[in-house]
C-alpha cells in the first residue's frame, strides 16, 4: 500500500483503517533508532503512523530549534522502507492555534534532572504528545528508552489522565563504538565524537557496580577522565518511575542518566541497572 502523508486531522481520519493503530512520534531526521521503534510498532499493530514534527514548545530560547535537522524527503524513504502506513507531518499552525491558552504541566517530575537544565521542556513534550494522541487516536505508542525521563513522564501522563493508550519503551540503539544514536550526532566532529564516547563508557562502568555510592563514583571517574572538553550537566542515579535520586539504601531497578555538551552539541544517555546495596 502506498505511504500516505497526512497534514491535518481530516487527512488522518481519511487514512484510518480498521484494526489496532500504533503511533511513533518523532521530530524527523530518522535514523536506525527510529527504525527500531517503527519495527516494534509494526509487530504490534495493523496500521503504523509516524509523526514528523519539530515541536517548538520543547526548545528553550537558547536551544537549537532552527538548527535541528530537517530531512523530510529522506525520512519518507525510511518510512517507506519500514512499511509505515501514514506519516503525519503537520505545520506549526495546524498544531498550535495563535491564541492557544492551555498546555500540559509536567509537574515536579518535569523540573528535576533533565528538566532542571531545560525549564519548560517537558511541558512542551507532554503538550505535543497529548495533542498527537488526540489527533491520531492510537491504541499504542512507541518511545525510545534513550529519552528515559521523557518516557517516564509520558507513562505518568497516561496514568494520571486515564488515557486509553499502551506505552511501549524500546531499547536504546547504539553505534558500534557505543555512542547512543541521536539526530544530533551529525554535529560532532571526529575529535568531538571521541570525547563523547565517555558518556557510554561512564554508564557501562557504573552499571557494573552494585551500590549507589560505587555506581556514582565509578561513572564520575570516567567522565572526569575525559577532560575539560566534556562539559557535564549532570550524572544522576534515579528511580525509573519518578526520576527522584535514590539514596544509599535503595535496592532494585534504577536509571543512571547523564547529560553533557561536547563542542556545541548537547547529548544525553542512560542505562538501566539493578542495585543491591546489601
Amino acid at each position: 500500500m502506498e505511504l500516505i502523508v497526512a497534514k491535518g486531522r481530516e487527512d488522518l481520519v481519511k487514512a484510518r483503517r480498521g484494526g489496532a493503530v500504533a503511533l511513533v512520534p518523532t521530530m524527523g531526521a530518522l535514523h536506525e533508532g527510529h527504525r527500531s521503534l517503527i519495527r516494534q510498532a509494526r509487530v504490534r499493530a495493523d496500521q503504523v503512523v509516524v509523526s514528523i514534527f519539530v515541536n517548538p514548545l520543547q526548545f528553550g530560547p537558547s536551544e537549537d530549534f532552527s538548527r535541528y535537522p530537517r530531512t523530510f524527503d529522506a525520512d519518507l524513504d525510511v518510512c517507506r522502507a519500514e512499511g509505515v502506513d501514514v506519516v503525519f507531518h503537520p505545520d506549526a499552525e495546524e498544531m498550535y492555534a495563535a491564541d492557544r491558552q492551555v498546555s500540559v504541566s509536567a509537574g515536579h517530575m518535569g523540573s528535576i534532572v533533565e528538566g532542571a537544565f531545560r525549564p519548560g521542556h517537558f511541558d512542551g513534550v507532554l503538550t505535543v504528545v497529548l495533542k498527537l494522541f488526540n489527533l491520531v487516536q492510537p491504541d499504542l505508542a512507541v518511545f525510545g528508552q534513550k529519552d528515559a525521563q521523557q518516557l517516564a513522564l509520558i507513562r505518568r501522563m497516561v496514568a494520571d489522565l486515564d488515557l486509553p493508550i499502551e506505552i511501549l519503551g524500546a531499547p536504546t540503539v547504539r553505534e558500534p563504538d557505543g555512542l547512543a544514536l541521536s539526530s544530533r550526532n551529525r554535529y560532532l566532529s571526529d575529535d568531538d565524537r571521541q570525547v563523547a564516547l565517555a558518556l557510554s563508557r561512564a554508564l557501562r562502568a557504573g552499571a557494573a557496580e552494585l551500590t549507589p555510592a560505587r555506581v556514582r563514583a565509578v561513572a564520575q571517574e570516567v567522565l572526569d577522565a575525559a577532560g575539560p572538553r566534556l562539559a557535564t550537566d549532570y550524572l544522576a542515579l534515579v528511580d525509573p518511575a519518578t526520576f527522584a535520586e535514590v539514596d544509599e539504601s535503595y535496592a532494585g531497578m534504577a536509571v543512571l542518566a547523564v547529560a553533557a555538551t561536547v563542542g556545541t552539541t548537547r547529548l544525553i544517555d542512560n542505562v538501566t541497572l539493578t542495585l543491591n546495596p546489601s
